[in-house]
């Protein structure tokens, strides 16, 4: 019996007879999700399709904290940073008999797809809807500012955390300058070296420490006394929290070295601001792709973009560790050139 419905939900879904769909953002937020649930209530809606906002993300599920949302809801949001679906985190979510509660306040409603906007932990929560009741499609959208979800060159939030860090490290260089010390910036990105990587060639940073690559301080030292050695006063060394603290990075460096370290953990500030242009393209082209795929009467994927293109992945895939998206040696190799 479980099959019939579940085909004939596949049925439904390639001719655009879905009628009822949710959106949720969860984990934790990046500039664009708002884009992003913009794009998915402006779609459904254009299809006639009903839409609705799961608050505070997977916890509302639970406490049936969902509300409809018309074209006017997302109304002026393209540009806020955030969510203002809120977001919290939800470990309780992983019990199959609070999951229950989450469904079935979906299913009274009669809502036939989810759209999740997160990171790989708002993944897993959609896989287990969609095998667990398979009256409900779910799609995941990559929102992270940590760009470390397989199946996407980028996820949505990046380049926004990307700019800040670049605006912070070109005014912390002002000071290094000024009083000829060495910087040591920590930020954020989890177990993924992307925004250390990427911002670290973007400022011109003389050493880039991630967590994909094994690294020597001792060798980071000598590099750095070279460079004092031809006269340079400051340096910029960006440290990805995933691979160590910026205080344990600059507790190393001096015992090899006399310099004056400080250290910058630039934090929160990394997830907060208006997203950029890319962000927002990004996430629209996203929160659309969902709807479609959606309608099609696909479920369990991720939405992404591989070289520009839309693709979407199979969760099981995503969650393959074979799949981990590789750092990018080649850009690793280039700010050892140029970095001398």
């Amino acid at each position: 019996m479980i099959c019939v419905i579940f085909n004939l939900r596949i049925e439904q879904g390639r001719y655009g007879y879905m009628k009822k769909i949710a959106v949720l953002t969860s984990g934790g937020d990046s500039p664009g999700m708002n884009a992003a649930v913009r794009a998915v209530v402006r779609k459904a809606i254009y299809h006639n399709i009903e839409v609705y906002g799961v608050y505070q993300g997977y916890l509302g599920l639970i406490t049936d904290d969902i509300h409809k949302l018309e074209l006017g809801s997302v109304g002026d949001t393209i540009q806020r940073g955030g969510t203002f679906l809120y977001s919290a985190r939800c470990p309780e979510f992983k019990d199959q008999a609070v999951r229950e509660k989450g469904i079935k306040n979906l299913l009274k409603r009669g809502i036939e797809g989810l759209v999740v906007i997160g990171g790989d932990g708002s993944y897993r929560g959609a896989q287990r809807i969609s095998e667990e009741c398979t009256d409900i499609q779910t799609i995941g959208i990559p929102g992270t500012i940590d760009n470390d979800i397989n199946g996407t060159d980028f996820t949505i939030g990046f380049d926004t955390a990307l700019n800040t860090i670049i605006d912070s490290v070109d005014r912390i260089r002002d000071t290094a300058s000024s009083h000829a010390r060495t910087f040591i910036i920590e930020v954020m990105g989890r177990d993924c070296g992307d925004l250390a990587l990427w911002s670290g060639l973007a400022v011109g940073a003389e050493t880039i420490i991630i967590p994909e690559v094994e690294v020597d301080i001792k060798d980071i030292a000598e590099k750095i006394q070279h460079g004092i050695d031809r006269g340079k006063k400051h340096s910029i060394i960006i440290v990805a929290e995933g691979c160590m603290s910026g205080e344990a990075c600059a507790a190393e460096l001096t015992k090899y070295i006399n310099v004056d370290a400080r250290v910058s953990v630039l934090g929160h500030i990394q997830r907060g601001g208006s997203p950029t242009g890319e962000d927002r393209v990004l996430a629209s082209r996203l929160g659309g792709y969902a709807v479609e795929l959606l309608m099609q009467g696909e479920t369990a994927k991720g939405v992404g973009i591989k070289d520009n293109r839309l693709r979407a992945t199979d969760f099981d895939e995503i969650f393959n560790t074979a799949n981990s998206k590789p750092i990018n040696q080649r850009m690793l190799e280039l700010t050892k050139e140029l970095s001398i």
